[in-house]
């Protein structure tokens, strides 16, 4: 089942509410972590990693603040959910590192290895933007465009 970290969840709702702000003002890390009533130390890490990934801009002083490093149109999901949780994994193969006993006699590491790179794509392909907006259609609409586009490839 693929799942995101709790920092990813965070990182992605603090990521859309910057984008729901006015362009010119930054929100505090306060502030977010009041509004969806996360531990502040815990938004002020995630926070931190943003900027650290330049995906976040950050102010000092009293009217600082976190605001977007590029326009939400241009942050993808897929680069919040690695800033935060590193490269995205569905097996323990899927690393460099190659862990597994069963590297060399697996028959589903080819197939998982390309389920892993449809996903990554699919999440690059959702911007910022879109999650702001909720511009997103049912799961079920979904659904059906993914059988469809399977049956056709």
């Amino acid at each position: 089942m693929l799942r995101l970290s709790k920092k990813a969840d965070y990182a992605l709702m603090a990521m859309k509410h910057l984008a729901q702000q006015r362009v010119s003002s930054s929100t505090s890390a306060r502030e977010i972590a009041e509004q969806y009533d996360i531990p502040i130390e815990l938004m002020a890490k995630v926070l931190q990693r943003l900027v650290r990934m330049r995906l976040l801009a950050s102010t000092q002083g009293t009217r600082g603040g976190y605001m977007l490093g590029r326009p939400a149109e241009a942050i993808s999901v897929a680069e919040v959910i690695e800033a935060i949780d590193g490269p995205f994994t569905v097996t323990a193969c899927s690393t460099e590192k190659h862990d597994c006993e069963q590297f060399s006699k697996c028959s589903i590491r080819d197939p998982l290895w390309q389920i892993r790179e449809r996903i990554a794509a699919a999440l690059g392909t959702v911007t910022i933007a879109e999650i702001a907006a909720d511009t997103f259609s049912s799961p079920v609409s979904v659904s059906r465009a993914a059988v469809l586009h399977n049956a056709r490839t």
